[in-house]
Formats: C-alpha cells, structure tokens, sequence
C-alpha cells in the first residue's frame, strides 16, 4: 500500500465524504470551508488523489490544543493508518507547542486506545473526554 502523507487542507466536500464514509457525522459545507482553513495543523492520507485519512488540531494557538476529525475510510481500516495520523499529530505537538500547554480530544470507542498509546488518558469523572499535558 502506498499511501502519501501531505499537510494539505482537503476541499469540503471529500473532507465531507470522508466523514460520512468513516461513521462520523457530516457537517454544513461552508463552516467545513472555514473550519479547514482555520485549522492550527492538517493531516491528510492519500491513496493517488483518493483522501482516506485525516486528522487535524484546533485550538487558540497558545494554551489549548484540540485534537479532531481522526477519519480513515473503512476499507483502508486495520492498517494501522490511524496510528500513522496519530503519529503526524503527536510529532507537531511536541514540536510546534508551549510548554503545560493543554491538549484534549473526544474519544468514540474503541478508538480509546488508540489515544491511550500517545500518552491521553480519561477526564473522568468530572468530564467525558481525554486530555494530555505537554
């Protein structure tokens, strides 16, 4: 498999297609436009010019990070390219941010554990989400 790693925001509409393909909910293709455009970091995968993963962060830049859209189309799931988008999101942070900065996500299980091995673990019992200081 010879998949291509880019720092590229997607269009709406694929970002979109991706989206509803991998189970998560759509989104209104104008905020998608903005959304994408206002993202801190982007990481998308590409099987030629087809999109079949992506991950990105949002936040305010400074203190607070929020790790969203983790998608990998389902029939290119099991390979470990949720790992690989992980992994591209893991090395910006630590790289690209402040110190004690905080960086959060909303897990859908099983997805959990993928987090798990970079390092978020449960907010629980006062939220339900996870979270990681850097």
């Amino acid at each position: 498999m010879d998949i291509a790693v880019s720092y590229e925001i997607p269009d709406a509409q694929e970002y979109n297609n991706l989206r509803i393909i991998s189970g998560l909910s759509p989104k209104d293709e104008v905020g998608s436009e903005v959304g994408l455009k206002n993202s801190i970091f982007i990481v998308t995968l590409r099987d030629s010019e087809k999109l079949i993963g992506m991950g990105r962060i949002i936040g305010d830049k400074g203190c607070f990070y929020h790790i969203v859209d983790i998608a990998v189309a389902p029939s290119y799931q099991g390979n470990g390219l949720g790992k690989r988008i992980m992994s591209e999101i893991d090395t910006y942070l630590k790289n690209n941010i402040p110190k004690n900065s905080y960086v959060s996500l909303i897990a859908d299980i099983p997805a959990d554990e993928l987090y798990k091995k970079f390092g978020f673990e449960y907010s629980a019992p006062k939220s339900v989400g996870m979270m990681r200081k850097i």
